[in-house]
């Protein structure tokens, strides 16, 4: 299983833990019964060898757990408080992780491994390269640069790494429409009162 190479970057920029973190558990928080197939290409897209996503190497069982573990980075990923995020990232490493290691498998490069090692399971695997990926975003960048979209009736999870001042939607779509729905809130205000 792939782990955190690099954190970063725009996308289609190579590997990317925290994209695929970010791409799995907001798939499982839009369906919780995300089917193992499905689960299966997500993780493909994002380098896992196709032989550990057959089924017989990546199960339901293995799939169900896999969700569970998505929830559980999803509420990460939605929290806003670098403390509390950082507390929750050393709980998971404390928890699913173990002594990092280099690792070079499958035709990738050298990158960092988190997890207990090949017989890992998948929720553990999936719990120590996200946090391992959301510490090393919250280092390099000294803030959360991820988040749950702020406006109404959207909530999708995001990465924004890059530079500027920390994001609040997951688009500029949002932004615009919330934008547009706070000026006409001012207007409505100011006309009323």
């Amino acid at each position: 299983m792939a782990d955190a190479r690099s954190a970063g970057g725009p996308a289609g920029e190579g590997f990317s833990a925290a994209r695929r973190l970010v791409e799995c558990a907001e798939a499982v928080r839009a369906d919780p019964e995300l089917a193992r197939d499905a689960l299966a290409a997500l993780l493909a897209r994002h380098g896992e060898h196709p032989a550990d996503l057959a089924p017989g190497a990546f199960g339901e069982a293995d799939a169900a757990e896999l969700r569970a573990a998505a929830l559980r980075m999803a509420r990460v990923l939605a929290e806003t408080d670098e403390d509390r995020a950082a507390g929750a990232l050393n709980a998971l490493l404390e928890e699913c992780g173990t002594r990092p290691r280099l690792t070079r498998h499958d035709g990738h490069p050298w990158h960092l491994h988190v997890d207990r090692g090949d017989g890992a399971h998948w929720g553990d695997w999936f719990l120590a390269s996200g946090a391992l990926a959301l510490a090393q975003l919250l280092t390099e960048h000294g803030r959360i640069v991820w988040g749950a979209c702020a406006a109404a009736g959207c909530g999708r999870l995001f990465l924004g790494a890059g530079p500027g001042s920390a994001r609040r939607y997951c688009s500029t779509t949002c932004a615009t429409r919330a934008r547009v729905a706070a000026h006409r809130r001012r207007k409505r205000e100011d006309a009323g009162g």
